[in-house]
């Protein structure tokens, strides 16, 4: 297990894109928006721990860096921050969950979302590519 507190944002985010590109699984126990019994945010943060399959990671338009996954537990598609993860543990194997058609998972981002384009080649290493995306968003 992985605790983010001990590596950097860069650190982070480059082992998680290699999972996404090796369509490993993972593991987080991160930091979520408590609600009430109505519902409503209470502005409280609880951790929660959750496997996950991550299959996009965005940046918001106030450049808060966004996992995109699929939930092992419930098949529910979640958005996770990468500041309010505590620590996570990569898995050996393979995607299970079925990922939402392209149409829906568009819908579901561009509001409220800066959208980033970022081309690489298909070869191009996890840590380049973070370079690439970091590049790109301070532009």
């Amino acid at each position: 297990m992985r605790h983010t507190a001990n590596e950097t944002t860069t650190q982070t985010l480059t082992r998680l894109i290699k999972a996404m590109d090796r369509q490993h699984p993972v593991t987080i126990t991160a930091l979520k928006e408590e609600k009430d019994d109505n519902g409503k945010r209470t502005g409280q943060l609880v951790p929660t721990t959750r496997t996950i399959e991550i299959f996009n990671i965005i940046v918001t338009e106030a450049g808060h860096i966004v996992l995109r996954a699929m939930d092992r537990e419930t098949g529910e598609m979640r958005s996770f921050r990468l500041d309010r993860l505590i620590s996570y543990s990569i898995h050996r194997t393979a995607y299970l969950v079925p990922r939402p058609a392209a149409d829906e998972s568009k819908a579901r981002t561009t509001v409220g979302l800066a959208t980033v384009t970022v081309l690489y080649p298909v070869d191009c290493p996890a840590l380049a590519r973070v370079a690439l995306l970091a590049d790109a968003l301070a532009a």
